[in-house]
């Protein structure tokens, strides 16, 4: 017996790739579908709502599948009335006759199809390349792709949604604080991300925005808390300024500064140290109040890039790290990191915003940014480019990390459309010779 995985099945039933003329009950009644149903992911039958002829009768409801008509009974259907409306057993072996709670029997048919298509999946699922299909994707419509990323792009951000609403719901329904804290885990760049959001976390949005005023206290806050200020350092005016500042606020307002250790240096670019971040950080909040608040009021991303062109104090106008002076130069956000931060923090607070309060302007503006914002440059991207994908936009580049991180790295193929389109067209060299 050759083991096909249910979800090939599945697939096989979603999208009709069988043998409709040999459908049919052990008793030999024609078993005719009008309607597969919906495919349910979720407890219960597998389909819902299904509209199947037996013989001269019209039945409407779910549909199970199983491997072998054994399994019914192997699952425990017999003893669940969630399964009695059942009208068709779909199997690839028709081995038992099953029943419902009440005895009474259940049609089952033997699902027929083209082996062909089995073999295809298999060289996908057995695939060692990067993506599995990267040798049949140049064969593939090009329009069922960019339509593809289309609604991966929105399920991406749908993801980053469901946190963002764990997050409002864990502070209260307080918008600013709730974007507070994903945009410092974004300053983090990924590298620092944790300790970064982390940070943000230790120091209470209210206890933190009423020294918003004075940059120095700002700074001290931020840099003792992220444990920058453990020992005084005489050498370093700036340095004992921010200790004996920190020395203070920590003591009125009772915090717990994070290990320093978390923070990491190595293979990063001056320009990406976690103390610069936390400097221009810090800059930010220095010079705007409410930030969410102004950011839902600009219309263009020009408009946005105004509120983030801040310059850190002036002691890191010489500096990356503490006690380490260098050449003078102006340390502004630059636009790589704008523009990742708009991506991964600007557009899915509007895209809430907006599914929340009922606004579709503010969705819409959250998905015309990412048009406008030029494709983020990663390992993804590079290789997706590689394959001859094109990527001309952030709107494009969410789509095919979705793409990558949800669907090839786990082999998701049947899920996903350019998966189907290459089974379904018989496209051969999935993977690599």
């Amino acid at each position: 017996m050759v083991h096909i995985p249910e979800k090939f099945l599945h697939y096989l039933w979603k999208y009709r790739l069988f043998s409709r003329d040999e459908l049919f009950t052990r008793s030999g009644e024609k078993v005719v579908v009008l309607q597969v149903g919906q495919h349910n992911p979720d407890a219960g039958p597998d389909f819902l709502n299904a509209r199947i002829r037996i013989g001269r009768t019209i039945w409407v409801g779910n549909v199970e599948i199983h491997q072998q008509a054994s399994d019914w009974y192997h699952h425990g259907h017999h003893h669940d009335k969630a399964y009695d409306n059942v009208v068709l057993q779909v199997v690839l072996y028709d081995n038992q006759t099953v029943y419902r709670t009440n005895h009474e029997v259940i049609p089952t048919t033997e699902l027929r199809f083209d082996k062909a298509l089995f073999e295809r999946y298999r060289e996908l699922l057995e695939s060692e390349a990067w993506v599995a299909c990267e040798k049949a994707i140049p064969r593939v419509d090009r329009s069922v792709i960019d339509f593809w990323l289309s609604r991966l792009t929105i399920e991406r951000l749908e993801d980053k949604s469901r946190e963002i609403e764990q997050n409002l719901r864990a502070n209260n329904q307080d918008w600013e604080a709730t974007f507070y804290q994903k945009l410092a885990r974004n300053f983090g760049f990924k590298v620092n991300a944790e300790p970064f959001e982390m940070l943000a976390r230790s120091l209470p949005f209210n206890q933190m925005i009423r020294q918003k005023g004075n940059l120095l206290q700002l700074e001290a806050l931020f840099f003792g808390q992220a444990g920058f200020l453990r020992q005084k350092s005489l050498d370093d005016p700036y340095h004992m300024q921010l200790f004996d500042e920190y020395l203070y606020l920590r003591k009125k307002f009772q915090l717990k500064p994070l290990e320093q250790h978390l923070w990491k240096f190595a293979r990063l670019r001056p320009g990406n140290f976690p103390t610069l971040r936390i400097a221009q950080f810090c800059a930010l909040i220095h010079t705007t109040n409410r930030l969410f608040s102004h950011l839902l009021e600009k219309q263009t991303l020009q408009q946005m890039r105004a509120l983030f062109n801040v310059q850190p104090s002036p002691y890191w106008q010489t500096h990356y790290t503490f006690h380490k002076p260098g050449k003078r130069m102006n340390k502004p956000l630059g636009e790589d990191a704008f523009q990742v931060l708009v991506i991964n923090t600007v557009v899915p607070f509007l895209f809430v915003y907006g599914a929340f309060y009922n606004k579709a302007a503010f969705k819409e503006r959250a998905l015309q940014l990412l048009l406008e914002l030029g494709p983020e440059k990663n390992t993804i991207t590079r290789h997706w480019e590689a394959l001859g994908i094109r990527v001309p936009n952030a709107y494009h580049s969410q789509g095919l990390i979705q793409l990558k991180n949800q669907y090839c790295n786990h082999h998701k193929c049947l899920d996903c459309q350019v998966g189907n389109y290459i089974l379904s067209h018989g496209i051969p060299g999935s993977s690599p010779p």
